[in-house]
């Protein structure tokens, strides 16, 4: 019997163009998995991008989520007063 092996795709990150090794299949594995999400920034990232980011991104998309969200709450705590 043989055995196959899914090889891992280089792709490029749409947001910066750096190349990284996809590891879809072995997500486990994926340097992805470096960077932790909440669901609501995980929706972000879904709703900016339709496929996967560099970890680096990912950081970065983060942050500017969180940032995004700090404004908000500060807007909404400014209107209250």
């Amino acid at each position: 019997m043989e055995t196959q092996t899914k090889k891992h795709e280089t792709v490029g990150c749409p947001r910066c163009g750096a190349a990284f090794e996809c590891k879809v299949g072995s997500i486990n594995l994926c340097q992805c998995v470096a960077v932790q999400l909440s669901d609501e920034q995980r929706d972000y990232v879904r709703s900016q991008f339709s496929t996967c980011l560099c970890a680096g991104c990912l950081q970065e998309v983060r942050t500017e989520y969180n940032q995004q969200k700090h404004q908000e709450l500060l807007g909404k705590f400014r209107n209250a007063h």
